[in-house]
């Protein structure tokens, strides 16, 4: 590959940044620090005819076992800072938002506290429009900045095209920067919120062992009656379901646990299987929350929306 430029890595292991652990290998893998260099990226990946995924923290993502036929970035340096401009906050991309979350109650400003139970990146919050315990990120956001093959670019949340977990970000649109405008607070009291967020998390949901995220989201089927995901797989008995080396949690039913041995056939196989559980159930269609990068054959049955 011609012209490629300088610190991309090839056959690179994906699982290991993922928190789940499971899948296989990118072809080719770089970092980016700033804007400059995600758009030089990109235009490679577009002169290359790669496809190109962005991997976050790694809590929402689940990787082929095949792995990833094409780019895939992780941001860092000036696009993994973040700093204080009055009482608005400018983050990289590649901040965590429970980072986010604590710099900005440290410096008594308040409005992202729902962030610190939100276990994923800035970019991939707005990418997906994460919203947990109330909180709403078009609430505070002010604007993103965007890198695409050809160049930079900003848009407003009106610009964005929020939906429930969903933008309308396409391929090749990146977020680098966001920006969000906060209100000054006592910063004993806004510590003290996200340290009663943080356990109320702790009680309700699993952490140190290998899982990711909410596996799917919460539906708005009427036939839900109001229930989460969550409460819906564990009415359906998927509390404790196992195959191969994934379970859904004993903690809480929408997440997916690995043993060690899990792969994202694994993965795919259970969720199809509580998916099928709920369906049965309910009526309800139950929808992934989790990202895939990489190609994956979902299993027989996957498709239940003709019998819904």
């Amino acid at each position: 590959m011609t012209g490629a430029p300088e610190e991309i890595e090839r056959d690179f292991d994906l699982s290991r940044l993922t928190t789940v652990r499971a899948g296989g290998r990118a072809a080719m893998f770089a970092r980016a620090g700033t804007e400059e260099r995600l758009v030089e990226l990109l235009a490679f990946a577009a002169r290359e005819g790669a496809r190109v995924g962005v991997v976050g923290s790694g809590s929402n993502l689940l990787v082929s076992d095949d792995g990833f036929n094409g780019l895939a970035l992780k941001l860092d340096g000036d696009l993994a800072r973040i700093q204080r401009d009055g009482d608005r906050l400018l983050c990289g991309a590649g901040v965590r938002l429970p980072s986010a979350a604590a710099k900005s109650a440290g410096w008594g400003l308040s409005g992202l506290e729902f962030g610190v139970n939100i276990p994923g990146t800035v970019g991939g919050a707005v990418r997906m429009n994460a919203n947990a315990y109330g909180g709403e990120l078009a609430r505070t956001l002010d604007w993103v900045t965007i890198c695409t093959a050809s160049g930079t670019g900003r848009r407003t949340p009106d610009e964005l095209g929020f939906s429930y977990r969903r933008s309308n970000l396409r391929d090749g649109e990146v977020v680098a920067r966001a920006q969000f405008s906060l209100e000054p607070a006592d910063p004993a009291a806004v510590k003290a919120t996200l340290a009663g967020m943080r356990t109320k998390r702790r009680e309700a949901q699993p952490s140190g062992i290998k899982t990711f995220g909410s596996t799917f989201k919460n539906p708005d089927d009427p036939r839900a009656e109001g229930r989460s995901s969550g409460q819906l797989l564990d009415a359906a008995g998927c509390r404790g379901l196992r195959v191969g080396g994934a379970s859904f949690s004993e903690k809480h039913a929408n997440f997916v646990d690995n043993d060690g041995t899990a792969t994202t056939a694994d993965i795919l196989a259970l969720m199809a299987e509580g998916r099928r559980r709920v369906h049965e159930l309910t009526g309800v269609v139950l929808e992934p929350e989790v990202q895939v990068l990489g190609e994956v054959e979902w299993p027989v049955g996957w498709d239940l929306e003709e019998d819904g």
